[in-house]
């Protein structure tokens, strides 16, 4: 039995913030203006990143409106181009969205760890714990069903808003401030510190893109699917521009460049204490939320791979009753528990994801050329298509190649990371053939 539509626009909406807003914002802005080095450039690069997101966010508004299934962002690549090169990016981008809940696990762990655990247990191992425990937790809810894993994520969702609209409150506390610390100013050329920001901003941004993996589970797909793509990134730009407004006048581009745990850090120099450990709580819902959602979500990848028979059927079996893949989604909690034991810090992390992201989101995008083309009959039914076309996909696959670029750069300390990344695609494509040898070359 297949998958059956139950999400509403709101339900969506509250799926694509949820996306978005995981543990990066309280965590990226630091690594931006060690970036940036100025007030102007973080600002540049958090203003720039959030127009450039929105560009991707109408692209892939409109991918989905015009190609609404189940696992769409693998269906697209397969739809638009070729199977193998579906299989190629969708490999690695699975492991690399188990990596990135992962990391975002741990960091959210870490905040909690003091007030729940003993002191023997202070260490990285009661962090997983921590981690563990909540993954399995979350697991559970997912699989009583659909609707109680959306329950969940609304829940979560409007929690996480109402947190992020309570620390920007910071700002108008005027007394007892720090005196901000001076800020380190990046060494390096303004293009390439600028664009050095823009993959933590963009880290922050990505995640709307998996809105098209539920395109079998939403209720009139081609009208909500937009909408709601284009409601929750406003909102997520809104948020964040608020909260890292709050964080340069509370503590200084010097304070962030020194200050990892953000939120926390600068809620308890406004609050003190108390302030600092509701916080600590609040951030750990928060990524929660950001975990429960990509379970709802990459099981929707596997689904899509077992349609067209590149993994096993198994993968594509859906409980009647609940409307959960319950094999694919336990196999990537298993991946996401398993990647745990190899995660050690954020930014050392996020250089390997988004540099396959970057890449990842390109093509994707990308697809909307061969994609409009494939599906002109659409047009006349009045499906949503861009204003602006092709300049709002260009300005959006343009970006990202610049920030690829940027990453790519970066990895001259460690040329062989820049191998093993190019090597994953093409393990990917070996992989698709071997898997697959009477494949035929032409695109489906």
């Amino acid at each position: 039995m297949g998958i059956t539509p139950e999400l509403n626009r709101f339900e969506l909406t509250m799926i694509v913030i949820s996306l978005c807003i995981g543990m990066g914002i309280f965590a990226a802005p630091s690594e931006v203006a060690v970036r940036a080095g100025s007030v102007e450039l973080f600002f540049a690069a958090w203003i720039f990143g959030g127009l450039v997101s929105w560009c991707g966010a109408l692209t892939f508004a409109e991918i989905g409106a015009r190609f609404p299934v189940t696992g769409g962002f693998y269906k697209v690549f397969s739809y638009s181009y070729h199977p193998a090169v579906a299989f190629m990016i969708n490999w690695v981008l699975v492991i690399s969205n188990a990596a990135a809940v992962a990391a975002v696990a741990l960091i959210g762990a870490d905040y909690i760890k003091p007030f729940l655990l003993p002191a023997n247990l202070q260490n990285d191992m009661g962090t997983k714990l921590i981690t563990i425990t909540a993954v399995a937790i979350l697991y559970l809810i997912n699989l009583r069903g659909v609707k109680m894993s959306v329950l969940a994520q609304n829940a979560l969702t409007l929690f996480k808003i109402v947190m992020i609209l309570l620390i920007f409150t910071a700002v108008f506390k005027n007394t007892g401030l720090p005196t901000p610390v001076a800020a380190v100013p990046y060494s390096g050329s303004i293009v390439s510190a600028f664009g050095l920001s823009l993959v933590a901003v963009f880290f922050t941004y990505s995640g709307y893109q998996q809105t098209i993996n539920f395109g079998g589970d939403i209720i009139n797909a081609k009208s909500n699917i937009p909408k709601a793509i284009t409601f929750g990134i406003i909102t997520v730009i809104l948020l964040y521009l608020a909260i890292n407004f709050a964080y340069v006048r509370v503590l200084g581009i010097g304070g962030l460049q020194q200050t990892p745990a953000l939120a926390a850090r600068m809620i308890g120099v406004v609050f003190g204490d108390t302030g600092y450990k509701l916080t600590s709580v609040m951030i750990f819902l928060s990524v929660l939320a950001f975990v429960n959602v990509n379970i709802l979500s990459n099981p929707r990848v596997y689904y899509a791979m077992a349609e067209d028979g590149i993994l096993p059927g198994i993968f594509k079996k859906v409980n009647a009753k609940t409307q959960v893949q319950e094999f694919g989604m336990s196999f990537f909690v298993v991946v996401v528990i398993l990647v745990l034991f190899f995660v050690h810090t954020f930014s050392g992390l996020l250089k390997y994801v988004m540099f396959f992201d970057t890449i990842g989101l390109a093509m994707a995008s990308l697809a909307i050329f061969p994609l409009r083309r494939k599906t002109k009959h659409l047009d006349s039914i009045g499906v949503y298509s861009i204003k602006c076309f092709p300049l709002v996909p260009l300005i959006f696959i343009i970006t990202y190649c610049f920030v690829t670029v940027n990453i790519f750069i970066t990895f001259k300390e460690n040329p062989y990371a820049a191998l093993c990344c190019l090597a994953a695609y093409a393990l990917g494509l070996l992989i698709y053939y071997v898997c697959n040898p009477g494949e035929k070359t032409e695109i489906s």
